[in-house]
């Protein structure tokens, strides 16, 4: 096999289709587009879901149900491994120093630390939640973690 001798396989080339090329052609005077109409115009194209101004199927419909995303409770998560990183010994943790760092920037009700990743430094962590497993790594590297009192 040489490089002057590859061809592409039978079938893979088409022959481009022209259209307009005359009346003899095939796909002569309306190209294929039929006669007139929104749809034979340059640029002329009907969005999804348009009925031809017959009040649509997803405006017909009664609107439904009730939606929580107004009223959950909006949760922002950092990692210890993110703590390890930006936090120096000693540092105090909380929303305004996580916030500061950017670690926290949207709008949020509650930041809660997670266990992923290691700490080895002594921080004191003042948060509104945290789990299990980021409370006992950071117990284990000498730190202390205040929550708020459930109540």
């Amino acid at each position: 096999m040489k490089l002057h001798t590859l061809k592409p396989n039978k079938g893979a080339k088409h022959r481009n289709k022209r259209l307009g090329a005359g009346e003899s052609s095939g796909r002569g005077k309306t190209a294929g587009k039929g006669h007139k109409g929104q749809k034979a115009r340059s640029g002329g194209s009907i969005r999804p879901g348009f009925e031809g101004g017959q009040m649509p199927l997803h405006r017909r419909l009664p609107k439904k149900g009730f939606n929580n995303i107004d009223f959950k409770t909006k949760v922002s998560v950092v990692n210890l491994a993110q703590l390890e990183r930006f936090f120096e010994e000693g540092e105090t943790v909380n929303e305004e120093s996580l916030r500061a760092k950017g670690l926290v920037s949207r709008k949020c009700d509650i930041v809660k630390v997670l266990g992923q990743g290691q700490l080895n430094k002594k921080l004191t962590i003042a948060v509104d939640a945290a789990s299990a497993s980021a409370k006992e790594k950071i117990e284990k590297a000498g730190g202390t973690l205040e929550l708020p009192a459930a109540g």
